[in-house]
């Protein structure tokens, strides 16, 4: 029995599959493409872990906290592990609150690296790789555009420090809250397996986690294409993503209870492929995400019951509440940022890896040894 673009093939005929056949093959798909997504996570902390760590404790300045948190993000592929670390560290007085902001402001650009990974898989493609990047993208380009305008307003302001110092202030005698993360306790033992299998090296996690990464994508666009007859294209067009605001509202939810921005924001990349959403629909749900992951430092602030990282936690919060207010207004210029891009690397193929590589490693890099 073999899965093609339209029917099983068995025995020399063509079968269609039934839509209960075809939803449980998504479902199984979608587990695999999460699973590959925590394993690149996985093989990246492998990799740039203790490197992480070590960037964090050396800002000297609010510029190197800046790129610090884009670099230390792109290479652990998690804004939640980033900004829950600086929160540890600031709870143990190894970093200032001052010295802590502009690392969790860079992690929102860090963070979108996965996503725009994720698109990358579809790039044999060319009609569904232009809207799988674009989808992907929007979310950098909103990033950035929230840094360089929120960014040179807090160095002039500390308007983030005063307000979140305000906000910790009322909540200082809170206690610890606790989350379940359904999606990571089902994925968990699966990546905890190829972990094992491996031998925890973190080149052969990344070569899995590429190959299940790119086969789950083509095969969950070829499924949901075909589930696309009706029903579920109303449910997501006229339900999930009716409005910019549900589709905010469902992007903060769904990061709430996965705790992974990368994770929600990647989810919606092989749609946009599919044609089921349009970037218009994906730009709020990212905003969404934006928010929702910033939950988990809050929960860890919390349970340290220290001030100063419950301020950091709430800066991150502000940051993001700041960057939805200031953008939505403009945002016909990310959309139209992340099209053009788009439509380049249709042209070019170097054109994506070169973004990728520049954006969220080599310029930070630079950056960091000259601003040190």
């Amino acid at each position: 029995m073999i899965l093609d673009g339209k029917a099983l093939a068995y025995r020399g005929r063509r079968v269609n599959p039934t839509p209960f056949v075809r939803l449980l093959l998504l479902l199984i798909l979608l587990y695999a493409f999460f699973v590959s997504i925590s394993l690149l996570g996985a093989s990246f902390k492998f990799f740039g872990k203790g490197f992480a760590e070590r960037l964090l404790t050396m800002t000297s300045n609010p510029f190197t906290g800046l790129f610090i948190g884009i670099l230390a993000t792109s290479l652990v592929q998690s804004s939640s592990t980033i900004t829950s670390m600086v929160v540890g560290l600031v709870a143990g007085g190894a970093l200032s609150v001052s010295g802590a902001i502009p690392i969790v402001i860079g992690s929102n650009i860090g963070t979108s690296v996965t996503n725009t990974l994720v698109s990358v898989g579809h790039i044999s493609r060319p009609a569904e790789f232009r809207r799988a990047f674009a989808a992907a993208t929007i979310h950098d380009f909103f990033n950035l555009i929230s840094v360089l305008i929120i960014f040179p307003l807090q160095l002039a302001t500390n308007f983030l420090g005063s307000a979140s110092s305000f906000m910790a202030r009322q909540l200082e005698e809170s206690g610890g809250l606790e989350l379940i993360n359904p999606l990571k306790t089902i994925v968990s033992p699966s990546v905890k397996l190829i972990i094992k299998l491996t031998g925890e090296s973190g080149v052969l996690m990344l070569i899995i986690a590429v190959v299940l990464l790119f086969v789950a994508l083509r095969f969950i666009v070829v499924n949901l294409r075909a589930l696309v007859i009706g029903k579920i294209e109303r449910f997501f067009d006229k339900t999930l993503f009716r409005n910019a605001f549900t589709a905010l509202l469902l992007g903060l939810v769904v990061t709430v209870m996965v705790q992974s921005s990368s994770i929600t924001t990647s989810l919606t990349v092989p749609l946009a492929a599919a044609s089921i959403l349009t970037l218009r629909q994906i730009f709020p749900f990212a905003l969404g995400a934006n928010v929702g992951t910033t939950i988990t430092a809050i929960l860890a602030s919390l349970v340290t019951s220290d001030q100063a990282a419950v301020t950091v936690a709430f800066a991150h919060l502000l940051f993001n509440v700041t960057g939805i207010i200031l953008i939505w207004p403009i945002k016909r210029v990310p959309l139209y940022l992340s099209e053009t891009l788009a439509a380049a690397s249709i042209k070019s193929r170097l054109v994506p890896i070169v973004y990728i590589l520049v954006v969220f490693f080599l310029i930070p890099i630079v950056l960091i040894y000259f601003a040190r």
